[in-house]
């Protein structure tokens, strides 16, 4: 898989003439190799629904005079830069005025992405459908004709969908449509038989190619659904586009699990996908592609080809800052396994809320990002994952501890593992308590809200000290285990005719009982610490977890200086026989209402770390400077001073 790659968007109105007027296959070249690019994802048809080549299967978009496909191509090829190629797989505007009852309908029959056809906007097509037929016929045709390096289909998941075809499917199998969780699986079964049928029609002429389907999100605990993926894997994340800059380094420490390369996908733009005249400042390029080296993935930089054709050259000299980057670093970059410690059993992986609406997977978020903050090494795992290969897991928030959940709890803390859970997380579902031994007893959920955490040690605020809690809370009673904070309510709930002050009820200090307790199974906290964090973001909370950790995990892999708002991971190579330590630093600010950007690098000066390795280290150096640095070892712990962090510093532990 090429870790320097492109997806150049194309969509076109058939109301704009000139289509590839101004196309020039040596400006092609020309812009490509300015931006230091490997490979480049080109258009076969776009969201308009237009063929951007000669076609029997769709229609050529009408102001178009040449094979564009082709001559895009022909001239990456000849400089050696691959070619997948992209289909709207789930959209096609043309087709969605002619044939309106194959679209994805809601349940009051108004479609998707546009409600109407009077709302400017596409409409998405249900797989349920014959227009299954009319894209395979478009992909068949494509493989056959094109060298194309690959197959990216777009738009496409699990929907739900009550257009009549769904509907009388549905009734042909004796379910009611108006019970979603029925008709469930009949969806699912859709997007399967898309799957297959897409697949099929690349692999019967070209069984080599990858095909890959977006959906904009790789699902967590749906392995079954990201392997229908058969090459690789891209994690849509543009993080001013709406996904943020959580999304992907929660999304990676998922997927590098799964067995399949993966690139991060971020974008030029200055907000998202279909902007013209958007750039963001090449450090966020820098510190986006540098994100994804560190999180073991390859770089794809979304782009917008103008209608004419040509090539931006201020687009491509953004690209190529940062790709000469990668460029330099892509030889520790390659084919490497994640090292961690602890591993985050999320809400999203754990399967038990999908379709829940609301806030749930803020959970994950606000894990994520304080073991980011805090420098921790830590994976996203879910039910197939072997559990014991972490020292450490943390339960955030609302994992119920079913039948299945609770056996595989007590098989890891069997072994020797320890568990940090938070909220109604590690409770039984049929309300009888905790299945893990927290050395506490359940009582039932705090009636007062917010509350108030009292550490019973030196952390927090300080010991003694209450700080307010904003999540939602539980109450315990101490059971054996050893109380490490308390728990203190407001005199009353706020409300109309009680309350007190401007925002909540001051702490009854009178009222005080365990909130956080240590016993054989590890730590629990009694607050929805993970996703009032997310939420409110008070630093207290992460303190709580931190503090936690440290007491669960004597030993981590790895110590660093690194400040909050720095990432750092560690890779390994093992064919080199390496350990890569990635250290990123820089400072989204906010500008506009939601939007974080990227524009002031900061360097950060002797950076110290410590990482633990039973394996003897011959040398520690700087890459891609191949400057070496002074290092001490003892009793398995290699030390060194990283003298500069600026956006990104890769150092190598080489081993004997």
């Amino acid at each position: 898989m090429r870790l320097r790659q492109v997806h150049l968007d194309f969509h076109t109105s058939e109301l704009i003439e000139g289509i590839g007027s101004s196309f020039s296959a040596q400006q092609f070249q020309d812009m490509l190799k300015l931006g230091h690019v490997d490979s480049i994802t080109v258009f076969s048809k776009c969201h308009h629904g237009w063929a951007y080549h000669p076609t029997t299967a769709n229609e050529m978009h009408p102001h178009l005079s040449f094979d564009l496909l082709g001559a895009q191509i022909e001239a990456a090829h000849a400089i050696g830069v691959k070619t997948p190629v992209y289909l709207s797989a789930g959209l096609d505007e043309k087709l969605a005025r002619v044939h309106p009852e194959w679209l994805v309908r809601r349940a009051d029959e108004s479609t998707q992405w546009a409600p109407d056809f009077l709302t400017p906007g596409y409409h998405e097509f249900c797989m349920n459908t014959p227009y299954l037929d009319t894209l395979v016929a478009q992909i068949e045709e494509v493989v056959q004709e094109y060298d194309a390096d690959g197959i990216f289909l777009d738009i496409v998941g699990i929907r739900k969908c009550y257009c009549q075809f769904c509907i009388r499917s549905a009734r042909a199998e004796g379910i009611d449509p108006r019970d979603e969780s029925a008709m469930r699986p009949l969806w699912e079964r859709t997007y399967l038989r898309y799957a297959e049928r897409t697949n099929e029609a690349v692999h019967k002429y070209r069984p080599e190619l990858s095909v890959f389907h977006n959906g904009g999100h790789i699902p967590q605990g749906r392995r079954e659904l990201a392997l229908l993926n058969t090459h690789h894997l891209e994690l849509e994340s543009l993080p001013t586009g709406g996904w943020g800059y959580d999304h992907f380094p929660l999304s990676a420490r998922y997927v590098q699990q799964l067995g399949r390369p993966f690139l991060g996908m971020t974008g030029k733009f200055h907000l998202s996908w279909g902007e013209f005249g958007g750039y963001k400042h090449p450090n966020a390029l820098r510190y986006e592609t540098a994100l994804s080296l560190a999180n073991g993935a390859g770089c794809s930089v979304g782009d917008q080809l103008h209608p004419d054709g040509l090539m931006d050259e201020a687009t491509y000299r953004l690209i190529g800052e940062a790709y000469k980057e990668v460029e330099a670093k892509e030889a520790w970059c390659a084919d490497t396994v994640n090292v961690a410690d602890i591993a985050v059993f999320g809400i999203e992986a754990s399967g038990r809320f999908r379709g829940v609406g609301g806030n749930v997977a803020d959970a994950d978020k606000g894990a994520a990002r304080m073991l980011l903050e805090t420098n921790r090494l830590f994976d996203i795992v879910d039910l197939q994952s072997d559990w014991t290969a972490y020292p450490v897991l943390i339960l955030p928030d609302l994992i119920p501890a079913d039948a299945e959940i609770e056996a595989k709890l007590a098989a890891y803390v069997g072994q020797g593992g320890r568990i940090l859970a938070t909220g109604s997380a590690g409770l039984r579902s049929d309300g009888s308590g905790f299945a893990l031994d927290f050395g506490a007893r359940w009582v039932g959920a705090n009636p007062y809200r917010p509350d108030y955490f009292v550490p019973a040690g030196p952390f927090g605020p300080s010991e003694g000290a209450s700080a307010v809690m904003y999540g939602e809370g539980q109450r315990i009673e101490a059971d054996g285990g050893q109380v490490l904070g308390f728990r203190e309510n407001p005199y009353f709930n706020r409300d109309a005719f009680s309350f007190s002050s401007h925002l909540h009820t001051p702490n009854d200090k009178s009222s005080r009982e365990p909130g956080m307790i240590e016993h054989d199974a590890g730590i629990y906290i009694a607050w929805n610490v993970f996703g009032a964090y997310a939420e409110h973001g008070n630093l207290v909370l992460r303190q709580m977890v931190d503090y936690a950790l440290g007491r669960l995990l004597a030993a981590p892999t790895l110590a660093t200086s690194l400040p909050a708002q720095g990432v750092t991971t560690l890779q390994e190579q093992p064919a080199h026989r390496r350990l890569v330590h990635h250290l990123l630093y820089a400072s989204p600010v906010r500008r506009g209402r939601n939007v974080e950007i990227v524009e002031d690098v900061i360097p950060i000066y002797d950076v110290a770390c410590t990482v633990r390795t039973d394996r003897p280290v011959d040398s520690v150096y700087l890459a891609p400077q191949m400057t070496e640095v002074p290092f001490t070892a003892h009793d398995g712990a290699i030390s060194y001073t990283v003298p500069v962090v600026e956006c990104h510093q890769m150092v190598v532990l080489q081993f004997e």
